[in-house]
């Protein structure tokens, strides 16, 4: 149900502000947030809504997701992608971008154009390569068989085909040539993330100093931390230029190490992502992941063959509730790790903050944080 020309007006409600929770309204118009204040809402034409005193915060920003309703992004269908991206709307996550997952170099081209297709759309907002450039050991629900060495050559192509929409690159920092590709990567203005690796302490500073700002989903797939070799996990908490992602199903990281993770990381520099597959929104079953089949029991996902945890099937709201519920994390911080610090860490302007002059994408929350309604770019797609 769309909104009238003259805009929308949302009333009595508390807003996850950048500058704190504000109790009072919202007015969108064209799109845009283009103001919003405490008390009582100035008169103005248009739809007014009434909040109901229920909680708003930006659309979440999900940075790191592969598929849900049956599809995947390395469908390489515009169609399919769509059907993601509309299912996740009506889910409060208002923008994504579409994740791919190691394979061939012609198909992984391919891809990537599908992607770059849906992204100058307007769909997605835009690419992320998880591989092929991550470590044989590490490589979790990825084929080992598709995995390869940093290539700048082959990197350069991946970027021709992307038409300027590949927004981010998961390397694992021991390969070879991987300090290369993560400085070839930032100066083509895509975030390099370190992840899926056994790197060291010193390996992996070493990306960072060399341009890389992220941490792929921290703890799963890296070098386990320990005292005396501290690894990935110790380099990214302890690093403030890093942005830390964290997948918080309950599955992948146990609350008492997810709280870790903001506690030293800090409000800041936690992502929440959500590493969803094509199973999500469907239930139980068997799905695929890249060539790999994947059973998905009581919600879990793992592969069929090996039993090992393979991506998660929670939309990213799912998430800042478990954190708050599970951990004890503040409903402001966890709001911030699903908006505003995932659309920082990938330069993604006008969204994840509730701003004038953004966009005018809400989700709105009751008391126990399920999703009560979704407004994307001043259309509402679940009234509350």
């Amino acid at each position: 149900m769309g909104q009238g020309p003259t805009g929308t007006t949302l009333t009595n409600a508390r807003l996850l502000t950048p500058n704190g929770v504000r109790a009072g309204w919202l007015r969108s118009e064209d799109q845009r947030i283009t103001a919003l204040g405490t008390g009582e809402a100035p008169q103005s034409d248009g739809e007014a809504v009434d909040a109901g005193g229920r909680w708003v915060m930006p659309g979440a920003v999900d940075i790191h997701i592969h598929g849900g309703t049956g599809a995947a992004f390395t469908d390489a269908d515009p169609e399919r992608t769509m059907r993601i991206v509309e299912f996740n709307r009506s889910q409060g996550v208002t923008t994504l971008l579409g994740g791919l997952v190691a394979a061939a170099p012609s198909d992984t081209l391919d891809q990537i154009a599908a992607l770059a297709e849906v992204a100058e759309a307007g769909g997605i907002a835009g690419v992320y390569l998880e591989g092929p450039y991550i470590a044989p050991g590490k490589c979790g629900a990825h084929d080992p068989a598709l995995l390869r060495d940093p290539d700048t050559a082959e990197f350069a192509r991946m970027l021709k085909a992307g038409r300027g929409q590949v927004r981010m690159i998961t390397v694992a920092p021991e390969l070879p040539g991987a300090l290369e590709l993560i400085r070839a990567a930032v100066s083509e203005g895509v975030v390099a993330a370190v992840g899926h690796t056994e790197a060291t302490y010193d390996q992996t500073r070493a990306a960072f100093d060399a341009g890389a700002t992220v941490a792929t989903h921290i703890y799963n797939q890296m070098r386990p931390l320990h005292h005396r070799e501290p690894g990935p996990i110790a380099a990214a908490l302890n690093d403030e230029r890093v942005t830390v992602e964290l997948i918080n199903d309950g599955v992948h990281v146990h609350p008492g190490a997810a709280r870790l993770v903001f506690d030293n990381a800090g409000g800041d520099r936690v992502a929440l992502i959500t590493d969803a597959m094509s199973a999500t929104g469907l239930g139980d079953g068997e799905y695929t992941l890249g060539k790999l089949r994947v059973r998905v029991e009581d919600g879990r996902a793992r592969i069929a063959e090996t039993g090992q945890i393979a991506s998660s099937t929670i939309v990213l709201p799912d998430a800042v509730r478990r954190a708050v519920h599970t951990m004890g994390v503040s409903l402001e911080t966890a709001a911030h790790a699903a908006t505003s610090v995932p659309a920082r860490a990938l330069n993604l302007s006008g969204v994840g903050s509730l701003t004038a002059g953004g966009k005018a994408d809400l989700l709105l929350l009751d008391d126990d944080l399920s999703v009560a309604g979704v407004m994307h770019e001043g259309t509402w797609i679940r009234r509350p």
